[in-house]
């Protein structure tokens, strides 16, 4: 990806870009995903000019910000992952201590169920 190209609009196209216009999101999915300059994208689309690429870039970009402020499901989904690879981290404290010092089969078991649960969340 290009030096200036700000990576948190990839994660934020993922999320909210079936909120965009389809030409939109077909500029920054070509622009983001793609790494074609605003001239290759202006000359793939055939219909708008550098300036306009460059314009539609940019309002995309402050429509993907704006819907993050109010929503919120980048950063809550950031904080259900760091969670989970928390609740991870103490249930395989939990196993191995369980298996090293009390030798009981329900509390490995009940952890590595707590383990399983928490990796579906990180998915």
């Amino acid at each position: 990806m290009a030096a200036g190209k700000n990576l948190d609009v990839v994660v934020l196209l993922d999320f909210y870009g079936q909120l965009l216009t389809d030409k939109q999101r077909e500029v920054l999915e070509l622009y983001y995903d793609e790494d074609l300059s605003l001239a290759e994208i202006a000359q793939n689309t055939g219909s708008i000019t550098r300036q306009g690429v460059r314009d539609s870039i940019k309002r995309g970009e402050a429509i993907l910000f704006e819907m993050e402020e109010k929503l919120g499901l980048v950063a809550r989904m950031g904080r259900i992952q760091r969670q989970a690879q928390r609740i991870t981290e103490l249930s395989q404290t939990i196993l191995e201590h369980n298996e090293r010092y009390c030798f009981s089969p329900q509390v490995s078991q009940c952890a590595r169920e707590i383990i399983e649960c928490a990796a579906h969340l990180e998915e």
